[in-house]
């Protein structure tokens, strides 16, 4: 088994997570250097089998491949990952999304729930603008144990999306938009303070969060 915790010098890895959380210490790279996130991910495989890596770079992504060659990178999200050997997907997350440019922060929740064991329905381009696109997927929508709404501007998605559901829906506001959607603020905003009762709100951005309790959730569906 070997200690629960390892000391690389800058950085201290939890190898006893998986065994309380069910998933192993992700690796969160930005501000890390290629080199550090490399070696992080080298002693996370050795010891797991697999790894998640979030807000990587190119140089991340070309160091990380190298210390572990079965590794996926994913430009648009920039996550790297090494999926779990012989792993079986069960349940439905749906990520659905608002804009094409909301995409980076939709496939980071989508890949990240995928990691951690969950089927993903991806439904992109289905924003408020045009309220006839997430109407013709009311079927699918339904279908989810959860779903994650990726929206920037106003971030008016999710509560279109709650009120046409009985699920858990995670909102995430992104920062995409004009000047005054300041930087996603508009759209958090309007998010925590949307009407439909099933909604929660991550971080602006955080479509790893949203990924990640989403499969959580959908864990629980799943044994049900």
């Amino acid at each position: 088994m070997g200690d629960p915790t390892e000391i690389l010098g800058f950085a201290r890895i939890d190898h006893d997570r998986e065994r309380r959380c069910g998933f192993p210490e992700v690796i969160y790279a930005e501000r890390k250097t290629p080199e550090e996130a490399a070696a992080i991910a080298a002693r996370i495989t050795a010891r797991s089998g697999y790894f998640l890596a979030t807000r990587a770079t190119p140089a991340h992504a070309e160091l990380m491949r190298i210390a572990v060659p079965s590794a996926e990178w994913h430009p648009r999200s920039r996550i790297v990952r090494l999926l779990p050997p012989d792993q079986v997907r069960s349940g439905n997350v749906t990520v659905v999304c608002a804009g094409t440019a909301d995409l980076p922060v939709a496939e980071e929740a989508a890949l990240t729930a995928e990691c951690l064991g969950a089927s993903v329905i991806r439904i992109n381009d289905v924003g408020v603008a045009g309220l006839h696109r997430i109407l013709e997927e009311q079927a699918a929508l339904r279908r989810a144990h959860v779903l994650v709404v990726v929206a920037g501007m106003e971030g008016a998605l999710p509560s279109v999306v709650g009120g046409l559901v009985d699920r858990p829906v995670i909102a995430v506001p992104t920062s995409v938009g004009y000047g005054a959607s300041l930087g996603g603020i508009a759209a958090l905003l309007g998010m925590l303070n949307a009407c439909a009762p099933n909604i929660t709100v991550t971080n602006i951005d955080n479509g790893f969060g949203a990924g990640y309790v989403a499969a959580l959730i959908n864990r629980e569906f799943a044994r049900s």
